[in-house]
């Protein structure tokens, strides 16, 4: 994916829970990437359900990632994490963004789609959107992903997104658009 084939939106203003947070929606064919709302950082960590939401949304990656951001806000700045928008049903089906900022010219990014929606292309969409994101800011060479090399369903996810094997311990593996 180019990053002609995606788009970014306009000011979050006209929602109160993204209100003056940077322009960050990414718009692909399938999905919208977008900042995730303070009030659904709160809704996961508490436990409470969203009717927005996958039947399987937030997943454990997902209560994750919303735990890492209440400790570290900043990271919803336009280079951070996003939910994952299933744009035919408006639901949120998982999560993906930039571990900001780059060390050294490299960003890391992660993803994760809930299980009802995966093996339809959507983390690879969400991946291959993500990087050219992350590619198409000056601050940025390169961006890599690690991986349980045991995970074959997310090394190939990263493989179709453009990026590959760089190296690898016993427990993972590193892949990068280097």
């Amino acid at each position: 994916m180019s990053s002609s084939d995606l788009t970014a939106s306009g000011p979050h203003d006209a929602d109160p829970a993204t209100a003056g947070l940077p322009s960050a929606d990414l718009t692909t064919g399938r999905l919208v990437l977008r900042p995730w709302p303070r009030d659904e950082i709160a809704a996961v960590l508490s436990g409470d359900r969203r009717a927005h939401w996958a039947d399987d949304f937030p997943a454990e990656g997902d209560r994750d990632i919303a735990g890492f951001i209440a400790e570290h806000p900043s990271v919803l700045d336009a280079h951070g994490q996003r939910q994952i928008i299933e744009r035919a049903t408006g639901l949120v089906v998982g999560t993906t963004g930039l571990f900001w900022p780059p060390t050294d010219g490299v960003v890391e990014f992660g993803y994760g789609v809930v299980p009802s929606r995966r093996g339809r292309g959507y983390a690879t969409e969400a991946a291959r959107a993500i990087v050219a994101f992350a590619l198409a800011a000056p601050e940025v060479d390169a961006v890599l992903a690690t991986v349980e090399p045991s995970n074959t369903a997310s090394v190939r996810v990263l493989e179709k997104a453009g990026l590959r094997h760089a190296g690898a311990t016993e427990d993972i593996a590193t892949y990068t658009t280097a």
